[in-house]
């Protein structure tokens, strides 16, 4: 209230009159009471009052500009202030909802898991790069089959609200097809024509599909990081024949890969193998992986293996990070022979 009564005192007839003393201390409350309306309401319109003295000041001071002249840039200053004020919060608000929404997306398209689907038990981690965003390129699915527990981990090229719709758009595709589609390699097939119609130039999706059956994983891989079986050894589950991206004219080849009693396939994205230290020493992933893969809880051993990805970058990755641990509950009975080659 001073400022108000310092600028009355400027306009008042008759001349600026020197007020002596000081403003009354601001009414004290107890320690950690909660602070009362009026008190937050009047902070919320200091701002107005800064901006009017900024705009009148100068003038008030030189007293070089009539009153009535200095009261209207006073007032104008305060209601372009207040309705700032208005405006941002109108936009804190909206902000709020955005994300909120993002958060929804989130859970739709990459949904959390920890639960066992058809015998085999899924835990996932999701790490998005955008600050402020809930949702990247990285993606993972699931679904329950007359085939089996199908998986997909994948990859869309680029940042941006183009991503994430492509994003979508790949799920969507996979919850489509995986409940049709024969085996893997038409999955990926259609998958491909799915999405090339809506990928520019250079434009691609990384994308890394497995089926699980008793005693063994069927995989496809199409241009994405290969799984990793942890068991009585830790290896990489690399296919015989590499094959391109989603959008490059892949011809996907299906493999098959023997699973023993304990063994679990953690599928990732590339955010975990091209972590780097700040000295720019990439994360040493197989090391690492087989450390945190000796936790019996497939949580813990995610949050394990993150935590230490983290230690090793010193700060939160660059890149996206989607991690998706399977380990069979049921016992390993030998699968039927199928096309495709064997681990």
């Amino acid at each position: 209230m001073w400022i108000w009564m310092w600028m009355w005192n400027r306009l008042r007839p008759g001349g600026p009159r020197r007020v002596r003393g000081h403003a009354p201390p601001h009414p004290s409350r107890p320690p950690g009471a909660p602070r009362d309306r009026r008190g937050l309401s009047e902070a919320r319109f200091l701002a107005p009052s800064a901006t009017g003295v900024l705009i009148a000041g100068p003038a008030l001071l030189l007293d070089r500009v009539p009153a009535a002249v200095t009261l209207t840039q006073l007032l104008l200053g305060c209601a372009l202030t207040a309705y700032t004020v208005r405006q941002r919060d109108r936009l804190a608000v909206r902000l709020a909802e955005v994300r909120e929404i993002a958060r929804i997306t989130q859970e739709a398209v990459v949904r959390p898991l920890s639960r066992s689907f058809a015998g085999t038990h899924v835990s996932t981690r999701y790490h998005c790069a955008v600050h402020g965003s809930a949702l990247g390129g990285d993606l993972y699915d699931v679904a329950v089959t007359p085939f089996g527990l199908r998986v997909l981990v994948g990859d869309v090229r680029g940042h941006g609200l183009e991503t994430v719709r492509l994003t979508a758009e790949t799920v969507a595709g996979f919850r489509e097809l995986a409940h049709t589609a024969p085996d893997l390699a038409a999955v990926a097939t259609g998958l491909d024509e799915r999405l090339a119609p809506e990928l520019g130039a250079e434009d691609f999706v990384t994308a890394l599909l497995a089926e699980f059956a008793p005693g063994e994983v069927r995989l496809v891989n199409c241009g994405h990081p290969a799984p990793l079986r942890a068991g009585q050894r830790v290896e990489l589950l690399e296919p015989g024949v590499p094959t391109p991206p989603l959008g490059m004219g892949p011809d996907p080849r299906q493999y098959r890969v023997r699973l023993q009693p304990g063994d679990r396939l953690l599928l990732y994205t590339d955010g975990l193998t091209e972590a780097r230290s700040p000295d720019g020493t990439f994360f040493p992933f197989l090391t690492e992986a087989a450390h945190a893969l000796r936790d019996p809880l497939p949580d813990e051993a995610l949050d394990t293996l993150y935590a230490r990805l983290l230690a090793h970058t010193g700060a939160a990755p660059v890149d996206d990070l989607a991690l998706v641990l399977c380990q069979p509950t049921e016992a390993a009975v030998p699968a039927p022979p199928t096309a495709g080659r064997v681990l």
